[in-house]
């Protein structure tokens, strides 16, 4: 029974021990979190990041969820008999791909939100276009206009502080109005990064369908589980890092160099890796910060 005692609860004690002063350091401060990818196509896999996204409110962070939705986008579009088309990991986006895409979004916002409510925390489901959030212009991928598609101008954070401050968890679609309030689809990505940016958030992190970053993706030996801006920047300029990783990493520096102080990224893939992240020493995926604090 002592042996017993020891391995499982003395255990427990020790993960709860841990993760107490990572508590106390972001209690009330600003967490963005980036939901997409394949954790969002499994339903036990949502479950455990929504339990995640709870739990880290229910500590005392201030988290907020902004989502994709791109398998199920692409999805209904097949339904309608049109096929998608992407362009440097960006959806070429007519008006009527947008509806779809709104229309999915939506649903999809609402879900995330209904889960959330299930487990005791209250939830707001927005969109960029509410309390003007996200003001974007038109998103040109090497000169080349793939619809509305949109590049995030302006943040007005008035409507996040709001929530926060009514002690709700939001949770954002990426969708926003341009200067003649059309309707655009944002790259999640983009979205969580200039939302962090504008809250100031203390954390970011991207829930991803990679592990983090690796100098050579084909030998597991070069994992990188912590990058200052500086070292990340000469990944990309000395061309080690390419393809949906470059935009994601571009990302994350620019983060760090507006004032977000940690930005993560992680395979959502694994159950709870948002929880290993943020609560314990070693981590589970590729952190960024300063140069300064190295």
């Amino acid at each position: 029974m002592e042996e017993i005692y020891k391995e499982k609860y003395l255990h427990k004690a020790e993960v709860l021990i841990e993760a107490l002063p990572y508590i106390q350091q972001f209690n009330r401060k600003v967490i963005v979190v980036k939901y997409g990818g394949s954790a969002m196509a499994d339903d036990e896999l949502k479950k455990n990041v929504i339990k995640d996204v709870t739990l880290l409110k229910l500590v005392g962070f201030k988290p907020i969820v902004v989502h994709g939705g791109g398998k199920d986008i692409s999805a209904w579009i097949n339904k309608t008999g049109k096929k998608s088309e992407f362009v440097n990991g960006l959806r070429v986006t007519d008006a009527e791909t947008m509806e779809i895409a709104e229309m999915v979004l939506g649903k999809v916002n609402k879900s995330l939100v209904t889960m959330v409510e299930e487990l005791g925390v209250k939830a707001i489901g927005i969109s960029g276009k509410d309390g003007g959030l996200l003001t974007v212009e038109k998103k040109l991928s090497d000169g080349r206009d793939i619809g509305f598609v949109g590049e995030v101008t302006k943040v007005d954070t008035k409507i996040l502080e709001d929530l926060l401050e009514k002690d709700f968890l939001p949770i954002v679609a990426p969708i926003g109005l341009d200067a003649n309030y059309d309707t655009y689809n944002i790259n999640a990505d983009d979205a969580a990064c200039a939302i962090a940016k504008a809250m100031g958030a203390n954390k970011l992190a991207f829930l991803t369908d990679i592990e983090g970053v690796y100098k050579d993706p084909a030998d597991p030996s070069t994992f990188i589980s912590r990058l200052t801006v500086s070292e990340a920047d000469a990944l990309i300029d000395d061309g080690f890092i390419g393809g949906g990783m470059l935009p994601k990493l571009k990302n994350c520096t620019e983060a760090i160099k507006n004032g977000v102080s940690r930005v993560h990224i992680l395979d959502g893939r694994k159950p709870h890796s948002l929880l290993l992240e943020v609560f314990t020493d070693t981590g589970i995926g590729t952190m960024f910060f300063k140069d300064e604090e190295k």
